[in-house]
This record gives structure tokens, C-alpha cells and sequence, in this order.
């Protein structure tokens, strides 16, 4: 399960490969070599594993971020797009900041040089370069069992700490956040000889649900231990008492701590490994009162001590937008989801049953019986005119759906773990997280699978089939089936692909075939990573293709036309190609089509079924000026690129760097930057709220 290494196809070098979460990074070289099994000692920091080739230089296939350290572990250079580095001779690791991590063991010479569209590290003379990687994907070192007693439940929260690689502010970035531990219900309290780290920090909260529930995340991120106690608070054993139930009530003021103490470890960790030009830092520091330098070698209780003292007003304007805000409803069958949501770093808020809105009905402004007045001659994506609706009682109907609607939040995504299908959130479950941790390793190409099902749809099928594999970089094996009749798509459901494109007829009694009709609650297992019904009401085919083994997908909630469901088809399979997630891409593709909100995601939505080519995918707001253009970059972060990450845009003028995620900028530039920049991938472009794409857009247009 550790990346592997293999020959550059139609090339020299070698190509590093992670079969887990399906990401490749090419390390070009002038002529052919021959990797050789190495020790992963060699290195400071951790690999899994290393080969050992020997070339004259390595060239790559993108601008990433390179770090190069000398044997004392400082940063001797720092190189990005239009670098030119030049260091003599000696003992240096390289740090790649690519989709998978990667180093590089030297003793020679070393250039670094960037373009616009790639880097060399050159080391003069043939040298022997020991390059090591270690993949972005985490499991869990163990599994705790606890009751359905909440002081249990508190024991077991406590273990999460002990997943953190460091308790410095380095472990602001994801890498160094390890996944928490799992969590089984059982008779006994079994915590597997875990013990979260010498913190000396506590939280104390009402043995409730709710309350272990909200303060999970926090409670990891502290390395805190947590105990009953009548009011939420938090103490630090060199004195430190905090209350966690401020003016705006106790789901807000655990959200601002640990937002603010998160934040703030990113400032301070720039005095530490990694001590670059952060533009956060930048902007807030001289309001603060704090000594970074001195706050970096301090105990992590000592540190929050000092950061719980800064204004929350201070920062609250630059803090980077929260990845995931997770809606948890306080019962027993939540507990076994909270590694998952912690593992994200999710804002928790517990919404009991009386406090969310439930209808029989959907209520959509702009809906489908809108969109039917607007174009009366299309039809929708439910039975087809020749077929009669089933009454499968296995399938359901739309009466015995409860639907909730969660708090709408400052997040990127939003998250519902309960009962109900949610409006304006994704509908998760433990099994979807649980599927992710045992995905299996697979070589080869990233697998899509597109089934069109009914001819009438064909212009999805054709708009797509340019789209999926269009990437030299990132090789795609794309696979095209039609009218399939119930035993063909009970094969091809059965067979491993990262990702299913349906397009076709869902009704009450399943998948609509060219024979009758494939209900997924059915299938005991599918070999179906990730997937997009694209079909009226496909949620309940798509819970199914979760029980039965999938990570996550995109649904629909009611009936859609298909002329929206062949603009949502479309926009989903670019922004998919392009390295978003799930959740990420339904929430850009969303304002595309009068019928966005139809769509939900189902599962695991941080599910990326490709690797961006910077890395993070991004999303460009573009205003047009008389002489320049005013431009502005929405990053996304992914589960390998997490809250934490540095971001730094490949722009002459710009020479920070940037938290992720939320918007960065806006910028001036001329022309020519833009033009340079398109080229460096292909990414969604907004303008003048229209979506369209950086390489089908002439500048000189605008």
C-alpha cells in the first residue's frame, strides 16, 4: 500500500505512484535509469518507501514548491514559478511539494529553475539521487471500543490526540495531523492502550451527547483530554481557565477557539520548519502583541494561554474559509462517525430532531415545476414514457423520506450525520468513511465508466466523452456502455472503477434497463468507488451503492429535466477531471442550472476522483479592466491538500504565500500574466457569473 515506483511511460526517470488514492508524479530524466531499492532512514523526515537512480538532473512535470535543506535541516532555497536557484556543492534533502511527497537525497551541486510550465534541478555532473516518497492517504493506528455511556464516550474522544505527529504548531498543517482512531460500540470500554499527548490541557463539558460531540475536534487538535464537568470549559494545568460558553452561546465559542488557536499556530510555525513569507502573518501581526518567535518554542498550553488572549475581531477578517462544517445529530449511532468528521477538522453542532425544519415535500424556488413552464417540450429523468412505475417496496416513495435542513454555515461544505435526507448539505455515513479506509490499491489507469441507458440522452454521453482523460499528465482508461440490460449493469456495478457516469431512467424500482429494472438494495457489494446518477431521484440507488461498498457520489432528490441534467452532467465531469471533490465541485456546479439544488452528494464528499495538476484545485473570478484584469482565486482544499495548506499563486507580482482555502485576492494583472497563467492548467474561470474554462477563453477577447 506504500507509492511505488515505475518506468516513465514513453520516457526516461520514473514515475511515483500512489495506488491508494490514485495519484502519479513524474520525475523526468535526460536518459534512461535504473531505480534500485533504498533505505528510507536516509531521510529526516518520514517515507515509505525510496529508490536510488542516478542522473544528471530531474525535471518536472509542474511548478510546485521546493524546499531545500541543507544537513542541519535549514532551508537553503526556496523555489516556485521563475525560479533560479544556485547552490555548491553538498549534502541537501529536496523537498517536493507534489501530489504525492516526495524527497530527494543529494550530494552535489544543485540548480533549481522554473518556468511557466515546469522545473529542472539540474546537479551538474551524473550523481547518485535518492528519491523517497510517502502518500498523503492516512489510516487509522487503531480502533477503540466504548459503550453508549457518554463518560465512555468522553474516554474514547480523549484517545484522538494521540493521532497528532507533533504538538508544535506545525500541526497546523495536515500532514502532520494523523487520522484519529476508530471508534466500535461494544459492552466494554476498550481504549486499545491509547493516551492523547502530555498536553496538560483539559476540556470539561456536561456528560451529554451534544456536548462530546461539538468539542471532538477541539479536543484533538489540543491533544486535551476529556472529563465531566458542569460548565463547557477549558483548563490548562500551569493554570489557563477558559469558558467554552461565551456571549455567543457554546457551538460558537468552540468553534472561534479552536478556529483562532488553529490560525494562529499557522502565524507561529513560519518561525519553525518552514519559515516562508505568509501573507496572514503579514497582515494581522502588528495588531496582535505577540512574539512569534518566542511563542513557537513554548509548551502548546503556554501558546494557547497567549492566543486565547487575542480578540477574536482581530482575526475573524483573515482567517482562511473552514472546509467542512459536519450537522451531527446527538444519538448513539453518531459515535462511530466522529474519527471522520475530526479527521477533517470539521465545526461540529449537534441539531436535535425539534430544531431542524422536516417536510414530506420538497419546496425548491425555481424547481421542476418552474423549469417545466420555462421548456414544456423537455422531459424529465424519471420512468420513461414506455415503462410503468414500479412499487418496489424495498425501493420506497417519496412519503417515507423525511427531509432536514442544517444550519446554513460559513463553510466551503456542508455535512449531515443523521437521520433524514438533508437540503443544501451532503447526506454521510459511517460505512461511506469506513469504504474509504479499506479501499483497496489498484495499478494502472484512473478506471470512468459511463453508462447511458436511454438514447434520448445521448448529447450527455457525447459532451462528456471529451471531457474524462483529457489530461496528458494523468492517464485515463474511459469505457462506454449503452442500453444495458439488468445483468450487463449488475456487471459493470460489480466491477472495480474509480467512477461511474450513469445517465438513464431511475424510478421506484431502481436502475431503468433495456430489459426492466436494477434495484441496487440488491447487490450485497460493488466494485464502484464514486459515481454520478445522473437520473431523477437517485438518492436511494445511491444510499444503496454506499451500504454496498461505494465512497461517495452525487445524487438527485426529485425529478430534473434533462436538459439541466445535461448541463449538471457536464460542468460535474469537467470540474471531477479537473482534481475537485465531490462536495466541491456540486457546489460550483450548483450555480450553473435552475436546477442545482435537485442534486446532493451522498457519502464521502472530500472523494477526489483525479489529482489537480497545482495541487489544490482553484477557481478563477475574473474581472476585466480597461487595461489589466482584476483576478481572484477560490481554493479548494482536497483530502490530501486539508485546511492548512500553503497556497502560493504562480503570478509575477505575487510573492507570499496564502492559507488555504477561501479566496485569495483580488490582483491586478496585465495581459500577459493572465495569458501565462492559463497555461499553467486548465481551470474553471467565472465571468460575469458565467463558468467557462481558462484553455477556451481568448484573452484578447475580454
Amino acid at each position: 500500500m506504500n507509492p511505488s515506483f515505475e518506468p516513465v511511460d514513453g520516457g526516461a526517470g520514473i514515475t511515483v505512484v500512489d495506488s491508494i488514492e490514485r495519484h502519479r508524479y513524474a520525475l523526468t530524466t535526460p536518459e534512461p535509469v535504473a531505480p534500485q531499492p533504498a533505505d528510507t532512514d536516509r531521510f529526516r523526515f518520514p517515507v515509505e518507501t525510496a529508490v536510488a537512480i542516478r542522473t544528471t538532473s530531474i525535471a518536472l512535470p509542474s511548478v510546485i514548491s521546493v524546499h531545500v535543506r541543507d544537513e542541519s535541516g535549514a532551508i537553503v532555497a526556496q523555489a516556485e514559478h521563475f525560479a533560479n536557484e544556485e547552490l555548491p556543492h553538498g549534502e541537501y534533502t529536496i523537498e517536493l511539494s507534489a501530489p504525492i511527497k516526495l524527497y530527494c537525497r543529494v550530494e552535489s551541486t544543485v540548480s533549481v529553475r522554473a518556468d511557466i510550465e515546469g522545473m529542472t534541478i539540474d546537479f551538474g555532473n551524473a550523481t547518485e539521487v535518492v528519491v523517497g516518497a510517502r502518500s498523503h492517504h492516512e489510516r487509522p493506528a487503531a480502533t477503540v471500543t466504548t459503550t453508549t455511556d457518554p463518560v465512555d464516550v468522553m474516554a474514547a474522544v480523549s484517545t484522538f490526540g494521540s493521532a497528532l505527529k507533533t504538538t508544535s504548531p506545525e500541526r497546523s498543517y495536515p500532514t502532520l495531523r494523523g487520522h484519529p482512531p476508530t471508534i466500535e460500540l461494544g459492552d466494554e470500554l476498550d481504549l486499545a492502550g491509547l493516551e492523547p499527548p502530555e498536553t496538560g490541557v483539559t476540556i470539561e463539558v456536561p456528560p451529554e451527547y451534544r456536548s462530546i460531540f461539538v468539542i471532538a475536534p477541539l479536543a484533538y487538535y489540543l491533544g486535551a483530554r476529556v472529563r465531566p464537568g458542569d460548565e463547557p470549559r477549558l483548563r490548562a494545568d500551569h493554570g489557563l481557565e477558559y469558558s467554552l460558553d461565551g456571549p455567543g452561546g457554546f457551538e460558537r465559542t468552540v468553534e472561534r477557539t479552536l478556529k483562532q488557536t488553529f490560525f494562529l499556530d499557522c502565524l507561529a510555525r513560519t518561525e519553525g520548519l518552514y519559515p516562508v513569507a505568509l501573507h496572514e502573518r503579514e497582515a494581522v501581526e502588528a495588531d496582535l502583541g505577540l512574539d512569534f518567535a518566542a511563542l513557537y518554542d513554548q509548551p502548546l498550553a503556554e501558546r494557547l494561554d497567549a492566543y486565547l488572549d487575542v480578540p477574536f475581531a482581530t482575526i475573524e477578517d483573515h482567517l482562511p474559509e473552514w472546509k467542512l462544517t459536519s450537522h451531527v445529530e446527538p444519538t448513539p449511532a453518531s459515535i462511530e462517525t466522529l474519527p471522520f468528521v475530526v479527521d477533517d477538522l470539521a465545526v461540529v453542532r449537534c441539531a436535535s430532531t425539534g430544531s431542524v425544519t422536516r417536510s414530506k415535500a420538497l419546496m425548491f424556488d425555481g424547481g421542476v415545476e418552474t423549469a417545466t413552464a420555462r421548456r414544456e417540450d423537455e422531459f424529465t429523468r424519471s420512468a420513461s414514457a414506455s415503462t410503468t412505475r414500479s412499487t418496489n417496496p424495498e425501493s420506497g416513495t417519496e412519503a417515507d423520506v423525511e427531509f432536514v435542513s442544517p444550519e446554513a454555515t460559513d463553510s466551503l461544505e456542508e455535512a449531515w450525520i443523521g437521520e433524514g435526507m438533508p437540503l443544501g448539505a451532503s447526506k454521510t455515513s459511517v460505512e461511506a468513511y469506513q469504504n474509504r479506509l479499506d479501499r483497496t490499491p489498484v495499478d494502472g489507469d484512473i478506471d470512468i465508466t459511463v453508462v447511458c441507458n436511454d438514447a434520448d440522452m445521448a448529447e450527455e454521453r457525447d459532451l462528456i466523452d471529451d471531457i474524462y482523460g483529457n489530461r496528458d499528465e494523468l492517464p485515463f482508461d474511459v469505457s462506454l456502455h449503452r442500453d444495458l440490460t439488468t445483468a450487463e449493469l449488475e456487471g459493470v456495478l460489480s466491477t472495480q472503477t474509480d467512477f461511474l457516469h450513469y445517465i438513464g431512467h431511475v424510478d421506484d424500482g431502481g436502475f431503468e434497463c433495456a430489459d426492466g429494472d436494477l434495484n441496487a438494495n440488491t447487490l450485497d457489494t460493488v466494485g464502484v468507488d464514486a459515481f454520478l446518477l445522473n437520473a431523477c431521484q437517485s438518492y436511494r440507488q445511491g444510499m444503496a451503492l454506499i451500504e454496498a461498498g461505494s465512497i461517495g457520489g452525487i445524487a438527485t432528490l426529485t425529478d430534473v429535466l434533462n436538459c439541466e441534467a445535461v448541463r449538471m452532467g457536464r460542468t460535474l465531469a469537467g470540474l471531477l477531471n479537473a482534481g475537485f471533490s465531490l462536495q466541491s465541485a456540486l457546489e460550483i456546479a450548483r450555480g450553473e442550472s435552475i436546477m442545482g439544488d435537485e442534486y446532493l452528494v451522498i457519502g464521502d464528499g472530500g472523494l477526489a476522483i483525479a489529482q489537480s495538476a497545482s495541487g489544490m484545485p482553484n477557481l478563477i473570478n475574473l474581472k476585466p479592466e480597461e487595461n489589466s484584469f482584476d483576478i481572484e482565486l477560490e481554493t479548494y482544499p482536497t483530502s490530501q491538500r486539508g485546511i492548512g495548506s500553503l497556497v502560493v499563486p504562480y503570478m509575477d507580482s505575487i510573492s507570499r504565500y496564502y492559507l488555504s482555502s477561501g479566496v485569495i485576492g483580488p490582483f491586478s494583472i496585465t495581459q500577459n500574466e493572465l495569458e501565462r497563467f492559463f497555461k499553467l492548467e486548465t481551470v474553471p474561470v467565472r465571468i460575469s457569473g458565467k463558468l467557462r474554462w481558462s484553455d477556451q477563453i481568448d484573452i484578447t477577447d475580454l
